[in-house]
């Protein structure tokens, strides 16, 4: 019999299920990596007993846009988003991105997890598209290991950008690869890494960066494998790149898509701020998910999602942290206390918002379904043990147990988690990453940051 944990007595467990299930001074029974059980008063044997005491306990948030290799180049006033033109930026920060190597690959990708990890993430999607003459072909491959280091589920979007600047993109000659290189590399990618079975820890997800970037072959080839494959496709679409592709092809970039076959219940887009009304309802015909990075939109100055219309057209609509160049954290709890605030504002003129609950699910159940995963995203007897916990018990929330499904939305709880478990495993408690030692790794990545990046970009981490 594999092990047995109890978590006894919390104050609420927040299931995010099909019927929205609320459980009050109830006990969770958990064996190896699943649930067993959920009740009052369980009297099964166990082999541990975790104290919920006061805890309101949520499945594991499910992060499905990002870009790790961005979190060693953050906190920089002189290549602020705000504070100039895309084209402008997009110039500056390449000049650091086409230096990243693969030590920064793995401490800046260990750096965006744990902050996932202490904010109740369980399972990170990462759109990995850096991959320079220094890093060579291993990004995913160093993303893996630090996935395994912390204990998290981790899905890789093998991404890539093919155009030549000379082309019309705006990629540096050293960040751009071939398509041949990129499916050789996603076929090795899926042959290691790609585990479809429940519980599965690792997946791959076939990326290219964005249709403006990349030759319409990248994108064409992608279906076909990832289609004989079985894996996912992702992009980034609908974020200021319309008039390039009317441009360019004589039409929006999601009927370009659409026309490839790049669309459908296995594909979702990040971002999607900039799509009509009928491109979003197409989204809900086709099954094509979107991504949400609210903190990114509102540092832009982007349209605001209409989040309730979304619902109402079927569009499956998750979060994502997206990268540090364009939000200097990477906690969910923060995206989802964003959101919230974003949909009141956007929506006293347009007919309502969707609830503070609305957002909690899209940011679990959504970001399991945009994911393809039916064994995460809510808790319930069967599925995976991913979950975290919030001490309801403390002064400040005093006066807010009436809705502990609304809590984290409506009332900013944005810090650390109590606790952060994947597949039954403890990985995160009492402010400590359970596995590693985490002052050594912070102080060998702020090494690597030092010596790769700050050094020789002076001109940007010193101004």
């Amino acid at each position: 019999m594999e092990k047995r944990i109890l978590i006894r007595n919390t104050r609420a467990i927040v299931t995010c299920d099909a019927k929205d299930h609320i459980y009050y001074g109830a006990d969770i029974l958990i064996e190896g990596q699943r649930i067993l059980k959920i009740g009052s008063n369980l009297s099964d044997h166990f082999d541990e007993v975790i104290d919920g005491t006061d805890m309101f306990v949520y499945p594991g948030l499910v992060n499905t846009h990002h870009h790790f290799f961005q979190t060693f180049i953050r906190n920089l006033t002189s290549v602020d988003y705000p504070n100039m033109t895309v084209p402008v930026w997009l110039d500056k920060i390449y000049r650091i991105f086409r230096l990243v190597d693969s030590d920064v690959i793995f401490y800046s990708s260990l750096t965006a997890m744990a902050d996932l990890v202490k904010h109740g993430c369980t399972t990170a999607f990462d759109h990995q598209y850096c991959f320079t003459r220094a890093t060579g072909k291993t990004p995913v491959d160093r993303q893996m290991e630090a996935a395994k280091l912390l204990g998290i589920r981790y899905h890789a979007g093998r991404g890539t950008n093919t155009l030549p600047r000379e082309k019309g993109s705006t990629m540096p000659e050293e960040m751009v690869e071939t398509t041949d290189e990129f499916l050789s590399d996603c076929d090795r990618l899926i042959g290691l890494y790609h585990d479809p079975a429940p519980f599965s820890m690792s997946q791959i997800v076939m990326a290219p960066c964005q249709p403006m970037n990349c030759f319409t072959d990248t994108f064409t080839e992608t279906v076909k494998m990832a289609r004989e494959k079985g894996v996912r496709m992702h992009t980034h679409l609908g974020e200021g790149e319309n008039p390039i592709m009317e441009e360019r092809w004589g039409k929006r970039t999601l009927a370009w898509c659409e026309d490839i076959g790049f669309i459908g219940p296995d594909v979702w887009l990040a971002h999607a701020w900039e799509l009509t009304d009928d491109e979003y309802r197409r989204l809900g015909e086709t099954g094509t998910g979107i991504s949400h990075c609210p903190t990114p939109a509102v540092l832009g100055g982007f349209p605001i999602l209409p989040l309730k219309k979304l619902k109402e057209w079927g569009v499956n609509v998750s979060f994502g942290c997206d990268g540090s160049a364009t939000n200097d954290g990477s906690s969910l709890l923060d995206a989802i206390r964003l959101a919230w605030m974003m949909q009141c504002w956007y929506s006293k003129e347009r007919g309502g918002s969707v609830s503070p609950y609305d957002i909690l699910k899209m940011a679990t159940a959504g970001g399991a379904k945009t994911l393809g995963r039916d064994d995460i995203g809510s808790l319930e007897e069967g599925k995976a043990a991913d979950l975290f916990m919030i001490d309801a018990g403390t002064l400040e929330l005093s006066g807010t147990h009436h809705e502990p499904q609304s809590v984290i939305a409506h009332c900013g709880v944005t810090g650390y988690v109590k606790m952060t478990m994947v597949g039954g495993k403890v990985i995160f408690k009492d402010g400590v990453l359970t596995g590693v030692d985490e002052r050594r790794l912070a102080k060998e990545g702020e090494e690597v940051c030092e010596r790769v990046l700050k050094g020789p970009c002076k001109e940007y981490f010193y101004s």
